[in-house]
């Protein structure tokens, strides 16, 4: 069991934000199983050696994500729900990926851009310096739950129009196919983890200390031309990922 030792308070990140994650981290662990329910607060702030007020924001951060809920005579109950499991693969898509695991999936546009790429851009999707790219800041929801944050970045040159192809469709793959491309591959994804920053969790309806999974992808037509470079934001306790060959 996590104790004092886990929570660093010289660390520059606020007591309640590490508590909420070691409980979190418990919680996934199977730590609470057996009674389906996190200890009392009393238990709890004598743990961590903090007050009780500590471990209330703590547990109301992670009440405000759907992680736990408080039942009147009975505690702080674990709520459980089933992460979605988001498969990468050569050909990763996301609504193949999250398939039969949701009764509906919706992409929305919120917003878009033409603008010169980095030079790291431009170095991944093979342009020349400062060459023109469309951005996409999309949301994808599953049973109206918001599972994905994302930005992706096209060349401009031949895919002028995918911002409308998209808002028609919410789907990448749909508007690659109505701008003339019928196939595309993954080549990379590099995955970390952090915590949600403010507009992450606006969007993806999160609380402060929550965690996010940010994939790093590369996607290319048969050709190996690259045709889209994203980064995308999932929050860790409603995706999981798996890795395909």
């Amino acid at each position: 069991m996590v104790g004092q030792a886990s929570v660093q308070r010289q660390s520059g990140v606020a007591l309640w934000r590490q508590i909420a994650d070691r409980i979190r981290a418990s919680i996934a662990s199977g730590e609470y199983d057996a009674t389906g329910r996190v200890p009392p607060e009393i238990i709890l702030a004598a743990q961590f050696g903090v007050n009780r007020h500590t471990v209330r924001s703590a547990l109301a951060a992670l009440a405000q994500e759907g992680i736990v809920k408080a039942v009147q005579g009975i505690g702080t109950m674990i709520e459980r729900k089933e992460r979605l499991n988001f498969p990468i693969s050569r050909r990763t898509r996301f609504n193949e990926g999250i398939g039969a695991q949701a009764r509906e999936t919706e992409g929305l546009l919120l917003a878009s851009a033409e603008e010169p790429a980095s030079d790291d851009l431009a170095r991944r999707l093979q342009l020349g310096a400062g060459a023109a790219v469309i951005r996409l800041e999309t949301l994808r929801k599953a049973d109206g739950r918001a599972v994905s944050r994302a930005t992706a970045w096209f060349p401009a040159e031949r895919f002028a129009g995918i911002e409308e192809a998209y808002r028609a469709s919410g789907s990448i793959t749909a508007a690659f196919r109505v701008l003339g491309l019928s196939d595309y591959v993954r080549v990379s994804t590099e995955i970390t983890a952090s915590h949600a920053d403010g507009a992450e969790m606006e969007d993806l309806g999160l609380s402060a200390g929550a965690i996010v999974l940010v994939t790093h992808s590369l996607n290319a037509d048969p050709d190996g031309i690259p045709v889209q470079y994203a980064v995308s934001r999932f929050p860790a306790d409603r995706v999981q990922f798996t890795i395909e060959n």
